[in-house]
C-alpha cells in the first residue's frame, strides 16, 4: 500500500511538472506572437509616417517646415481615412468569426495583416506627437503591462469576475469618445484617458488569467488540438490591451508637436 502510494504521488508530479512544462511553452508563444505584432506595427506606422511626411513645401502644411505628401493627404486627409480607421475592426470581427474555418497558419497570416493595418492606421502619432514622448510613453506601456500580466499570471485570486465589468466599461469608453466628437471637451478627453488607462490595465492581468485558464481547461482534451489558434487569439487579446493603455497614456503624457 506504501509502495502504491509512493506511485500514486510520483505520478502526479510528473503530470503537474507536464502541465507547467506545457503551460510555460503556450504563454511563451502568446507572448512571442503579441511582440512579433507590435514589432510589424510599429515598423509599419513609421514607415506610412516617412512617407506621409515630407519637408518639400506642399500646399498642406502641417508644422513649420512640415508638410504633407499626396499620400499623406490621401491616407489622412481624405475619405479614405476612415477606411483605414475601421479596417482593423473588420478584421478582428473576421478573425472571430473564421476562428473555426481558418487553418492555425491562415489565422497566424490574418493577425499579421491586422497587426500591418494598425500600424497604418496608429502612423499618425508621428505627426501628432514628438517622437521621445511616444517612445517614453511605450517604454513605460511595457513596464506597466508587464508588471500587470505577471500578477494576472501569479496571483491565486479568481479574477473571472472582472470581465462583464471591464467589458461594460469598454462600451461606456466608446459611447464616450463618440459624444466627445461632437463636444470636444478637453475635461471629457482628460477623463476618458484616465478611464481608459484603468480598464485597459485591469483587462491585461484579466485576458492574461484567462489565457492560462484556456490552456488549463484545454489540455487532454478534445480542445487541445485548438490550443495553436487559443495561442493566436490569446495575443490578439493581449496586444489589443497594450495598445489601447499605449494610446490612452500618449493622450495623457505625450507632448504634441
Amino acid at each position: 500500500m506504501a509502495e502504491f502510494e509512493t506511485v500514486r504521488r510520483t505520478g502526479a508530479g510528473v503530470r503537474t511538472a507536464q502541465v507547467d512544462e506545457g503551460l510555460r511553452a503556450h504563454m511563451n508563444k502568446v507572448y512571442g506572437l503579441m511582440a512579433m505584432a507590435m514589432v510589424i506595427t510599429g515598423a509599419a506606422a513609421w514607415a506610412v509616417a516617412g512617407l506621409a511626411v515630407s519637408d518639400v513645401p506642399t500646399q498642406y502644411q502641417i508644422g513649420a517646415d512640415t508638410f504633407l505628401t499626396s499620400f499623406g493627404v490621401a491616407i489622412y486627409a481624405s475619405p479614405l481615412k476612415w477606411v483605414i480607421m475601421l479596417a482593423p475592426l473588420a478584421v478582428v470581427f473576421g478573425m472571430s468569426a473564421g476562428i473555426n474555418r481558418l487553418s492555425e497558419a491562415g489565422l497566424q497570416g490574418v493577425f499579421w495583416l491586422f497587426s500591418a493595418l494598425m500600424g497604418l492606421s496608429l502612423s499618425s502619432i508621428f505627426l501628432v506627437f514628438t517622437g521621445y514622448s511616444i517612445v517614453q510613453v511605450f517604454l513605460v506601456t511595457a513596464i506597466a503591462f508587464a508588471g500587470l500580466s505577471l500578477w494576472g499570471y501569479t496571483t491565486k485570486k479568481d479574477i473571472s469576475a472582472w470581465g462583464s465589468f471591464l467589458v461594460m466599461g469598454v462600451i461606456g469608453l466608446i459611447v464616450a469618445m463618440l459624444v466627445n466628437i461632437f463636444l470636444a471637451s478637453p475635461a471629457v478627453t482628460f477623463a476618458i484617458s484616465a478611464i481608459g488607462v484603468l480598464i485597459f490595465a485591469g483587462l491585461t492581468a484579466y485576458d492574461t488569467q484567462k489565457i492560462k485558464t484556456t490552456y488549463l481547461e484545454m489540455r487532454g482534451t478534445e480542445g487541445e488540438a485548438y490550443l495553436g489558434k487559443a495561442a493566436i487569439m490569446g495575443a490578439l487579446s493581449l496586444y489589443l490591451d497594450f495598445i489601447n493603455m499605449f494610446m490612452f497614456l500618449l493622450q495623457l503624457f505625450g507632448n504634441r508637436n
